[in-house]
């Protein structure tokens, strides 16, 4: 019997939609902008951590059970590229040294070539939590 009456309430409303073809929507052209700044946040929430990190990519270098030589490492690619970031982890019983912040995993893959020049083997792209300020104007594609 329910099903019987929301069938009949559901041809009516057809019904009536039927008569008035024509809708008219006024909006405030201020909600596109609220649109495609949420979508921005959005893409944004997507690519960071629970850290407050961005997910990225980074350029491991070495992965030794060596100590001191990772440390020497670490220091002759800060002293080579000035302008990158080395990191050093320890994930037992290796010490890695990576480097770089990419959002792009192809920006990264050219560093990587760069890095093959000096380190010829061993040298490859990783995910990594990264730092990185974003800007309005960002390409947020991975």
């Amino acid at each position: 019997m329910k099903h019987f009456f929301a069938t009949i309430i559901f041809c009516c409303f057809v019904i009536l939609l039927r008569a008035n073809d024509t809708v008219i929507i006024r909006k405030d052209p201020r909600l596109d902008i609220l649109s495609a700044k949420q979508a921005l946040i959005n893409k944004r929430a997507t690519m960071m951590t629970s850290t407050g990190l961005y997910k990225g990519y980074r350029i491991q270098v070495v992965s030794t059970t060596n100590r001191d030589e990772a440390n020497a490492i670490k220091s002759e690619v800060l002293s080579r590229f000035t302008d990158e970031k080395a990191y050093l982890s320890y994930n037992s019983p290796y010490f890695k040294v990576r480097i770089g912040n990419f959002i792009k995993k192809e920006d990264a893959e050219k560093f990587r070539k760069v890095l093959l020049k000096i380190y010829p083997k061993g040298v490859y792209v990783v995910e990594d939590a990264i730092e990185y300020s974003m800007k309005d104007e960002d390409d947020l594609a991975p």
